[in-house]
């Protein structure tokens, strides 16, 4: 029996992730800005074989029923594409679609198929395929809630599909570039559970072995469809959770490049500027660390409560302590380096006098205030864990922790059963797609399954985000996100702590072209997304040989 599933878009964004930060003396090298890489251009080079490491394994392959975390799209998308991708603007692009075409209200979308590409078993892509695949998703108990909107979906000729909503949605293709937009054949959609360990799709490389907990292996596509790619011909993605090992791992020459979140592997790697490359996410692919509250149960149904906790917290002390100073404070759910973000609104500023006259109140009324913080056991998400606390105790709340495996937290973040939890989140390139986390329609009693996990329900923070959904003005959608940001702040069922910055991919520096991928028309590529660890192609990464 499969383990519980959340639908969502950006599946990690909901499940409450356990952090890596390191305890000991911080170091302070340069790395340079989010994005940097350090290799100097130079002609690809085929051939090769590359060793990734991977913080975690995947819990399937299959896009229609297994939840897709950054290690899984990693390890994925060498083999899985999707209809559409994202380029270096964090706009949307045709991928495996032509083009994807608007009604002039944006309630009906037209996807029509770029022609000559088959599946690696011989099955061709076409208008069928496309359809039986947005189909199954929208029946999936997976990402059902996210295709709600979808009314229905036809095939116009043997190459286009029509797509037709319930109402506007302007962002909808930045849903196809994710996993509800990958497309396996027939052949997949018939058999889940071989889907789900033995992927087959368009990609530019092969299935060829996988060990759950292990690893798995790929192998170059001789008849992918992007000419002349990729350049390696075989990739080993590596499961080594600790990350202490991977480091040790990638320092003794076991792996070639691994993904992190550790400001130590920043540090230390970028500081050897000759032998590696650091590569960390920027802009809207930046994730939030935050504690998601439940406002749905005592004592943070008070906004009194919630408000006390964001006033105790010392985000910059989050940043210093944990992070060695690389993150930003958070306000919100984008980065003031996002075109998205907005000033505005009320939240609560390091206080700590103020939050505790705010308990005092409550206490005052209700008695003492007290709750349980939930958290994965590992020692890295334990540190921040313990600092919010330390804090939220000064103030005059008793907070214990409750330690748990992932399916016990994503079971109890769905289902009401917690009080507070930590999570990072907020990484999507559009506003919309958090959407179905925020808005109250989303948001269901305690006991039933809720992908809105807070609970919140606000007329004036889901009009806006209806307001962002349905118009296709520019400035309009801005004001009304900002007002997203304003109740946010205001309502403060996410406690925001820092723009977690330090997620990164460090390579050795024989390994080129990561982030440096382009799109069928030329355009480049989104560098790095996914959360808390960033995520990019494979197919352009190559060895240099010197």
């Amino acid at each position: 029996m499969k383990r519980l599933r959340i639908a969502a878009v950006s599946l990690a964004s909901l499940v409450p992730l356990g952090l890596v930060a390191c305890s000991g003396e911080r170091p302070t090298a340069e790395t340079g800005p989010p994005g940097a890489s350090r290799a100097p251009g130079a002609s690809p080079v085929p051939g090769g074989r590359l060793v990734y490491g991977l913080s975690a394994d995947a819990g399937g392959f299959d896009p229609t029923a297994d939840s897709f975390a950054s290690q899984t799209y990693s390890m994925a998308t060498t083999i899985i594409e999707p209809l559409v991708s994202m380029d270096a603007k964090g706009e949307w692009k045709p991928y495996l679609a032509e083009s994807v075409t608007p009604s002039a209200d944006a309630d009906e979308w037209t996807v029509k198929v770029r022609p000559g590409i088959a599946f690696s078993n011989g099955e061709p892509l076409d208008a069928e395929v496309v359809r039986a695949n947005l189909e199954a998703q929208k029946a999936s108990r997976l990402t059902s809630a996210v295709f709600a909107p979808v009314e229905s979906v036809e095939t116009v000729d043997p190459m286009t599909v029509k797509i037709r909503l319930r109402g506007p949605w302007v962002a909808f293709p930045n849903y196809l570039a994710s996993q509800i937009g990958m497309m396996v054949p027939r052949a997949s959609l018939a058999d889940p559970e071989g889907a789900s360990r033995k992927p087959v799709g368009t990609g530019p490389f092969l299935f060829k072995e996988y060990q759950p907990g292990s690893r798995m292996v790929v192998t170059r596509n001789p008849g992918y469809w992007r000419k002349g790619l990729p350049y390696l011909d075989e990739i080993e993605f590596r499961i080594l959770p600790d990350s202490q090992t991977r480091a040790q791992t990638l320092e003794a020459g076991g792996i070639d490049a691994m993904g992190t979140t550790r400001d130590d592997d920043i540090t230390r790697f970028g500081a050897l500027k000759d032998a590696y490359t650091v590569h960390r996410a920027a802009g809207m692919a930046v994730p939030e660390y935050s504690f998601v509250l439940n406002t749905a149960v005592a004592p943070l149904d008070d906004l009194r409560v919630r408000r006390a906790l964001g006033h105790a917290l010392d985000r910059k002390a989050f940043s210093t302590t944990l992070r060695a100073g690389l993150t930003e404070p958070a306000d919100g759910p984008w980065s003031k380096e996002s075109e998205w973000y907005a000033p505005g609104g009320d939240y609560p500023a390091y206080d700590p006098a103020r939050a505790a006259a705010l308990i005092k109140e409550v206490e005052a009324e209700k008695g003492p205030v007290s709750f349980t913080l939930h958290t994965t056991p590992d020692p890295n998400s334990l540190q921040g864990v313990e600092l919010a606390q330390d804090m939220w105790r000064r103030a005059g709340v008793d907070v214990a922790v409750k330690q748990a495996d992932q399916a016990d937290m994503v079971a109890s973040a769905v289902t009401g059963a917690f009080n507070a939890m930590l999570t990072v989140g907020f990484s999507a390139q559009d506003p919309d797609g958090e959407y179905i986390y925020l808005h109250q329609n989303y948001a269901r009693p305690v006991g039933d399954i809720s992908i809105n996990v807070s609970r919140i329900r606000d007329a004036e923070l889901s009009t806006a985000f209806d307001t962002g959904r349905a118009n296709p003005q520019p400035d309009v959608r801005r004001r009304a996100y900002a007002t997203v940001q304003k109740r946010l702040r205001e309502l403060v069922p996410y406690i925001f702590v820092d723009h977690l910055s330090t997620g990164a991919v460090i390579a050795r520096s024989r390994v080129r072209g990561i982030g440096e991928h382009t799109l069928p028309d030329g355009s480049p590529g989104l560098p790095l997304t996914g959360q808390p660890t960033p995520y990019h192609p494979f197919g352009s990464v190559w060895l240099s040989r010197s």
